[in-house]
This record gives structure tokens, sequence and C-alpha cells, in this order.
């Protein structure tokens, strides 16, 4: 690692896709789409670079239709397709606000996206543009977790912020007990023994063996994506 690289802050935030539809409950609602796009230029103009991978449940979810029989293998490529359509709006509406970015996919899509690879992705970094990796890991039977651990790994981000409903890890979920504690750092083996869900087992194996710090923190939180962007005290952080 360079001096350069171990002084650079590089992030990959991964949000859900159906954080982008909000209330709606399906699609994508062009309010949360703005709000996005503004808070990652808020961040990259700090001197933060940006990597990005979205679900893409909002669209598309195959788990009804396997249960009713339907090929997973089909039902995870419709699912990846879904995040290029997600990944495709996010694009647009940073071009919008002014800002740079690219759309990458593990599929080769050439009249929508570029065809993702690690070296050009992290050259477009250096340079400021945010980096959208869309197309899952292009394989199915992984999740969009995992290709965001594989992609921050690729990429050498320095975190994965993940952006959920809830402000942190907690011993049980705070939704349904309000006994339960927030955790404010946890090291990977404190995860498995205590049985919580930060991600699914192949991604957090994935993290745990690259060492790839996860902070896990809320998107909805005032200032907190810009707080855990930073590096500051925000969300939980999951490391060595």
């Amino acid at each position: 690692m360079t001096s350069e690289q171990a002084n650079r802050r590089r992030i990959l935030l991964k949000i859900s896709g159906e954080a982008l539809a909000g209330d709606l409950g399906f699609g994508i609602d062009p309010k949360i789409l703005a709000a996005l796009a503004t808070s990652i230029l808020e961040v990259q103009s700090k001197g933060i670079e940006t990597a990005l991978v979205i679900g893409g449940g909002n669209i598309f979810r195959g788990a009804t239709l396997q249960k009713a029989g339907f090929d997973r293998v089909a039902g995870d490529e419709m699912g990846m397709l879904a995040t290029v359509m997600n990944g495709l709006a996010v694009r647009e509406e940073l071009k919008r606000q002014g800002g740079k970015a690219v759309l990458m996919s593990a599929y080769g899509i050439p009249s929508i996206t570029e065809q993702y690879s690690a070296s050009k992705g992290r050259e477009l970094l250096s340079q400021g543009l945010t980096v959208i990796a869309s197309g899952g890991t292009g394989s199915p039977f992984f999740t969009t977790d995992t290709g965001a651990v594989l992609r921050a790994i690729e990429l050498q981000c320095s975190e994965v912020l993940k952006a959920t409903k809830v402000d942190g890890v907690y011993s049980a979920d705070p939704m349904k007990d309000p006994k339960a504690t927030r955790f404010e750092a946890l090291s990977f083996e404190e995860v498995m023994q205590k049985q919580l869900k930060v991600m699914d087992l192949t991604a957090f194996a994935l993290a745990s063996e690259h060492h790839m710090p996860i902070r896990v923190f809320s998107m909805t939180k005032s200032g907190a994506f810009m707080r855990a962007a930073l590096g500051e005290r925000e969300g939980t952080v999951v490391s060595d």
C-alpha cells in the first residue's frame, strides 16, 4: 500500500432497493432518490471517494416466485437486472445534480453500462467519480450484501457502510424488543459468537477473511451518512 492509499478515504455505500422505494413500497421515490444523490455529492465534497452498491428488492424479489417453483437461477438473474435499473436511476440523478458517475455492471450491457472492472473502477474513483457497481456478483446464489463486500475489497475501499433502518447493530431487533442494546463496536468473532445479524453469512465471512470493516448506520438519521463516511463516531463498526 502506498502512502497515498494509506491517507485516502474511500468508502462503499450499500443501500437496499427497498430504501429507494420509501413509503411507496415499490419502484423509486423521486424525493428519496434526490436526497441520496445530494448526500453522496456532499460526502464527495469532503474528498471522500465513493462507490455504491444498491439492491433490487424495490423492483423484483425472486423469493416469492421461487417458493412457487420458479427457477432460482433465473430469479436471481432478474434480481441482478433490477439492481442495474436502480443504478441507472442514481447515476442520472447524480448527473442532474452536477455530479459525475459511472454505472458498471457484472453483466455486459454496452448501451447502458460499462463492464465492471476493478482496475477501471479504482481509476475512476481516484478521479472523483461515483462508481455504481450493479449486477451483483454476476452469478446467482449470492446476495447484494456479498456483492458489496466483494466490490469493496476489489476497489480497495477503507470500509463498507451498510445503510439500514436502525442506527447500528443491536443485541435484538429494537423494533420488537425495547430492551435491546446497541453496540458501538464489535469484532467479527463477537458477531459470530452472539449470532448477530449484520450481513448474510457469505458476505460476513468474506469481510472477515479480508479484514474489511463494516459500519452499520441509519441512512434516515440526520447527518449520519456524513459522519459515517468521515469515519467519525456513528453506527456500529464491525472489524478485526
